[in-house]
Parts: C-alpha cells; structure tokens; sequence
C-alpha cells in the first residue's frame, strides 16, 4: 500500500492561489440551512440596487433597514424554491463528493448556464451552496412553504 493509498483530499490545504470565492464556498457550505437561506434572502434584497437604496434611506432616516432573521430565512427559502427547477434543468445532481473546493468550482461553472436573472455574486454564491446541499434546503424550504404550494 502506497502513501497515496490514506491521503484524504477533503482534509488538504488549499494553493496559495486559490480564489477568495472558493474559500468562502467552503464556509456558506457549512452553515446550518436556516442561516444559509437567510443569507440567499438578505443576498437577493442586496443585490437588487433598488432593495439597496431603499434600505440606505431607511438607514438614514433611522429605520432599521432589513427584515427580521425569519423574515430573511423566509424570503431565501421562496427564492431557491422559485429558482430551484431553472438550476436542476442547467444540470444534473450535485457532484459527487470529492473535493468541497472542486464541487463548488464546478456548481459555479454550471450556474453560469443559468437564467437566474439579475443576480449578483452574493445570490449566486449562495444559490450554489443550496445546490451542493439542495435535498436538506429542499426539505426547509419545503417546511416554510405555505399550505397549498
């Protein structure tokens, strides 16, 4: 048995070189689905520009500028639910574990074959942590639906 034979890529270092997105795929991934869905909702509230002139404003006029946590979670949990069928008709299941940096590399990629709108960095980088983690989002989200969806 070679050395090889017990090396463990999911555990290595990444190269100096390797991009700040990829690092903070690596986080958003670990994030338990509550907060990675409040973050898909404050991401798509700001990365609309006109979400975030609105919330500038309030800001200024002292008027706390973002919904509650689960206003957030809420709003994240209807955005990868309206967005969730246009991902899986870009692509094929997540891919398979190997390397969390490689997988998030490869979702991104796929997400750029998407029509998600006029989403931003932030939107898509959470959209592909829910995709590499999509049956326990699909199961939250699903929880939060309203009766009838």
């Amino acid at each position: 048995m070679s050395d090889h034979d017990d090396y463990d890529s999911r555990f290595s270092l990444t190269a100096v070189d390797e991009p700040a997105l990829t690092e903070t795929g690596v986080m958003l991934m670990g994030l338990d689905a509550e907060r990675l869905l409040a973050g898909l909702g404050l991401a798509t509230l700001a990365d609309d520009p006109a979400q975030v002139a609105l919330a500038v404003d309030r800001v200024r006029h002292d008027v706390p500028a973002f919904p509650g946590f689960d206003a957030l979670v809420d709003a994240g949990a209807r955005h990868w639910r309206s967005i969730r069928t246009v991902i899986a008709a870009a692509g094929s299941r997540p891919p398979a574990p190997a390397s969390l940096r490689r997988a998030w590399d490869e979702t991104l990629r796929m997400l750029t074959y998407c029509d998600l709108g006029e989403s931003g960095s932030a939107t898509v980088a959470h959209l592909a942590a829910c995709w590499l983690r999509q049956d326990e989002i699909d199961r939250f989200a699903q929880r939060l639906a309203p009766t009838g969806s």
